[in-house]
């Protein structure tokens, strides 16, 4: 049931051979694209589930990580650059009046 949810996100759960051991089941397994992320368990699904919480918290750090190098890029940029990023736009000296409206009377 979990091997669904992994495919889902385009990862392959991989099952080693079972293994009797003190005459108990070990099932193991790991994910075929991360193969760091491994598990053993008594029963499949036990298994299954350790290498999913395993996975998960890799998932986590590597957003806080991503998400602490995009705040430490945005923290190195000029305030020009810093207009940039967000606005998309940089000043070009376009002004709304035209020199001739600037002589009229009245205006500063």
């Amino acid at each position: 049931m979990l091997e669904e949810y992994f495919q889902e996100v385009g990862l392959t759960l991989v099952e080693l051979p079972i293994e009797f051991l003190d005459d108990r089941l070990i099932y193991r397994g790991y994910i075929k694209e991360l193969p760091m992320i491994n598990a053993e368990g008594e029963t499949r699904k036990a298994m299954q589930k350790k290498i999913a919480g395993i996975y998960q918290m890799y998932r986590e750090q590597l957003l806080a990580e991503s998400a602490e190098e995009e705040k430490e890029k945005t923290m190195d940029l000029s305030m020009d650059e810093l207009l940039r990023y967000y606005d998309g736009e940089t000043f070009d000296g376009f002004s709304l009046l035209n020199e001739e409206e600037t002589d009229l009377p009245g205006s500063w």
